[in-house]
């Protein structure tokens, strides 16, 4: 067989999911892009190449709070046009950080990866110049490998636990 063909047919291969720490890492990887653009970021466009085309939301206080890529993407969109200047939330400053320890990523055979994890909402006090914890919630997010593009794409999320700050630091014996 010629050359150009053999590597015409290893370029048209899939790549197959990564494993183990690599797929730890791709998810943990996403994670932080995806929570960026949608918080301090605040970059509508870094989010199709993180969503699936049949993406979705659900969200414990509000059902189904994103029900397609599409809407997501505006969703975000407008949201960071409001904190522009001149806006309705103009100067707004938001933050999520994932609670160290909650991280958990599980294979899903070779379709996909499982995410799970904890993190805390805060907002910019411009009045104090500090940031303040606001909240704090659960989020299983299903990641889907496309092994054509060699990448996971967010299929579905679930956003739940939602609560008030914690108390930092805790009290003892928590």
């Amino acid at each position: 067989m010629p050359l150009s063909l053999l590597l015409a047919a290893a370029l048209a291969a899939p790549t197959p999911m990564p494993t183990g720490e690599a797929l730890t890492a791709q998810i943990a990887t996403n994670d932080a892009r995806l929570f960026w653009a949608v918080f301090e970021g605040c970059d509508a466009k870094a989010l199709p190449d993180l969503l699936a085309a049949d993406f979705r939301m659900i969200h414990d206080k509000g059902g189904l709070a994103e029900p397609s890529r599409d809407a997501m993407i505006a969703d975000v969109a407008k949201s960071c046009a409001s904190r522009q200047p001149g806006g309705t939330q103009a100067g707004y400053k938001n933050r999520r950080l994932l609670v160290p320890g909650s991280h958990r990523v599980r294979a899903m055979g070779d379709w996909g990866a499982l995410e799970e994890g904890a993190h805390v909402f805060f907002e910019w006090n411009a009045r104090d110049a500090r940031w303040d914890m606001v909240g704090g919630a659960h989020y299983m997010h299903l990641w889907q490998w496309m092994p054509a593009e060699a990448r996971f794409r967010l299929s579905q999320s679930y956003s739940y636990d939602h609560d008030g700050a914690a108390p930092y630091p805790p009290a003892p014996g928590r």
